[in-house]
C-alpha cells in the first residue's frame, strides 16, 4: 500500500488529488498551511477516511519537510502548495517567491537528505510561457498554428511565473544531478466548481449564481472584470489530477503539457455562462481597469500530444461541460444560502 504527500491539500487541485488517490487504496498525508479559520470544506468526502490524514505545516519550513520523510515512508510527494494568483503576485512578489520558488527547493532537498527514493511532482504552470509560444506553418497557405508544448521557450510575465519557472528548472536540476525521480506538469488552466473565487472563472459563475438566486434584482451590482480578449486552454481540474498522477508511474521521470488544445476567450466563457439563463453578459459586465494585469499574457493554447502518446492521458470534460457544472453549482449555492437566510 503506497503513502503519498500532498501539499495545498485545501485547494482545488489538492482536494481532487486526495479523493482520486484514496480511490486508488493510498495513505493520503494532506499538508495545510494553518489560518485563523477553518479552510477544509473541500475534503469534505475525504476527512472522514482512515486512510487520509491531516498535518499542518508550511513549504517555507524546511524542517518541516524534513521531519515529514524522516516519520513516514513516503512513495510519492505531490508538491501542489504555491502563491498561485496571478495578480496577488505583483502585489506580494516576496512571498509568492518564497512559497513558490524556495518551497520547490525545500522539497527537494528534504527528498534528496531524507527520502531519495521518494518520487516528486511539482505543479509548474502555462503561466511560464508568457507570450511565447510555438508557430508551425504548412505549404497550403493557411494561416499558422499557434501553441505551447514542452519545447516552447519560456518568458514569464508576472512575479507568480518567474517563481513557477524557478521550481520548473529546480526538478529538472534535481533529477539530473542526483537521478532523484522528479517531474514536472506543466498544467494550462483548469478550473472546477472548487477554484477559488478570486479567479475569473469562478467570479463569472459565483457573479451569475447571486443574479439569478435574487431573482434578477435589477438593482443588482454589475460584474466588474477586465481584459476579456485574453485567450486561455480550460479544463477540469478532476482531468488533470489524473494526469499528475500518471506522471508518478512511469518508469522515467520526464516533464509535460497537460491542457486541452483548445483555446476561448474570457468573453467566450462569459457568452457560455450566461447562454444557460438567455442573458446578455454585456448588459451586467463593466470593463474596469483595475483588473488589468501590468503584463499581460494574451494567448495560451497547449498542446498535449506528448501526454496523450506516453502518458495515455486524455481530458474528458470539454469546455461547454465545464463551464456548466461551474455555473449550476454556482446557482445552486446561491439559492440554498438566501433560502437559508429567510429561516427562523
Amino acid at each position: 500500500m503506497k503513502t503519498a504527500i500532498v501539499t495545498g491539500i485545501t485547494g482545488q487541485d489538492g482536494s481532487y488529488l486526495a479523493e482520486l488517490l484514496l480511490k486508488k487504496k493510498y495513505n493520503v498525508l494532506g499538508v495545510y498551511r494553518r489560518t485563523s479559520q477553518p479552510n477544509f470544506h473541500r475534503l469534505a468526502t475525504c476527512i472522514s477516511s482512515k486512510k487520509f490524514t491531516l498535518i499542518e505545516g508550511d513549504l517555507t519550513d524546511e524542517g518541516c519537510l524534513y521531519r515529514l520523510l524522516n516519520d513516514y515512508d513516503i512513495d510519492e510527494f505531490y508538491n501542489l502548495g504555491a502563491q498561485s494568483h496571478v495578480k496577488t503576485s505583483f502585489d506580494q512578489p516576496g512571498t509568492t517567491w518564497d512559497i513558490t520558488a524556495r518551497g520547490v527547493l525545500n522539497c527537494l532537498e528534504a527528498i534528496r537528505n531524507c527520502s531519495v527514493g521518494t518520487k516528486f511532482y511539482q505543479a509548474s504552470s502555462s503561466e511560464m510561457f508568457g507570450k511565447n509560444y510555438t508557430t508551425v506553418y504548412n505549404d497550403f497557405g493557411e494561416d499558422p498554428v499557434k501553441f505551447q508544448n514542452e519545447e516552447t521557450p519560456f518568458l514569464p510575465q508576472s512575479p507568480y511565473a518567474i517563481a513557477k519557472l524557478a521550481g520548473h528548472h529546480l526538478v529538472r536540476n534535481y533529477r539530473d544531478s542526483y537521478k532523484i525521480f522528479a517531474c514536472s506538469g506543466i498544467l494550462f488552466n483548469h478550473e472546477s466548481e472548487r477554484r477559488g473565487d478570486q479567479f475569473v472563472t469562478r467570479k463569472i459563475t459565483k457573479w451569475l449564481g447571486e443574479f439569478i438566486a435574487s431573482g434578477k434584482d435589477k438593482k443588482f451590482p454589475k460584474l466588474r472584470l477586465g481584459n476579456l480578449n485574453a485567450r486561455r486552454d480550460w479544463g477540469h481540474a478532476e482531468d488533470y489530477v489524473k494526469a499528475m498522477w500518471l506522471m508518478l508511474q512511469q518508469q522515467t521521470p520526464d516533464d509535460y503539457v497537460i491542457a486541452t488544445g483548445m483555446t476561448y476567450t474570457i468573453k467566450d466563457f462569459l457568452q457560455e455562462a450566461f447562454h444557460y439563463y438567455n442573458l446578455d453578459w454585456e448588459k451586467y459586465v463593466v470593463i474596469d481597469p483595475a483588473f488589468y494585469r501590468p503584463a499581460e499574457v494574451d494567448f495560451l493554447l497547449g498542446s498535449p500530444k506528448k501526454a496523450n502518446a506516453e502518458l495515455k492521458w486524455k481530458p474528458e470534460v470539454s469546455f461547454s461541460s465545464l463551464v456548466e457544472r461551474m455555473v449550476l453549482n454556482d446557482v445552486a449555492e446561491a439559492q440554498l444560502s438566501r433560502s437559508s437566510l429567510q429561516t427562523v
